[in-house]
């Protein structure tokens, strides 16, 4: 390669958003979740403002971080809804784990495999209809209190 050529990334290289798995863990029961249609878990860091002398701006310092998501599902599943019921009849909240696996065989990247801890769900769909949809789907928000990755993408190669 000559030394000024320009690296870029391969066409091929970039991960199909459909190439993807989730599984559920509740109870010690684990299931796969092919009723997800789109799913985001982002980790946010909690920062206090710094007052520095001698500086017109204020610094930024991390004092922690909090794991939220959300995730799209076609509407055939009663097993978030009776995780909501659970709650609310006997006031013991449902924690599970959820497992995602991006892996598009085309990429060099390879895959990609995350496991959110404790997720807790914030609400739930427990009754819907659309007179003038094609079909029901129900978008699920919820907390995470740790994630791990135990597989990571690979460093492309020019990326070095």
């Amino acid at each position: 390669m000559a030394i000024n050529a320009i690296r870029t990334m391969h066409a091929k290289d970039v991960i199909s958003a459909r190439e993807a798995t989730a599984y559920v863990t509740v109870n010690g029961e684990r299931f796969l979740l092919f009723q997800a249609k789109k799913l985001e878990a982002k980790l946010e860091k909690t920062k206090k403002e710094v007052d520095i002398l001698g500086r017109t701006s204020k610094g930024h310092k991390s004092t922690g971080c909090n794991g939220t998501g959300s995730m799209t599902i076609y509407y055939n599943t009663s097993r978030f809804t009776q995780m909501m019921m659970d709650y609310k009849n006997t006031g013991k909240d449902v924690y599970f784990d959820m497992q995602i696996t991006n892996d598009d065989p085309t990429s060099d990247a390879g895959e990609s495999t995350t496991i959110l801890k404790d997720c807790n769900l914030d609400s739930v769909v427990v009754a819907a209809f659309d007179a003038g949809g094609d079909w029901l789907e129900q978008e699920l928000n919820f907390t995470f209190e740790d994630v791990e990755q135990p597989t990571k993408f690979k460093d492309l190669d020019g990326m070095k």
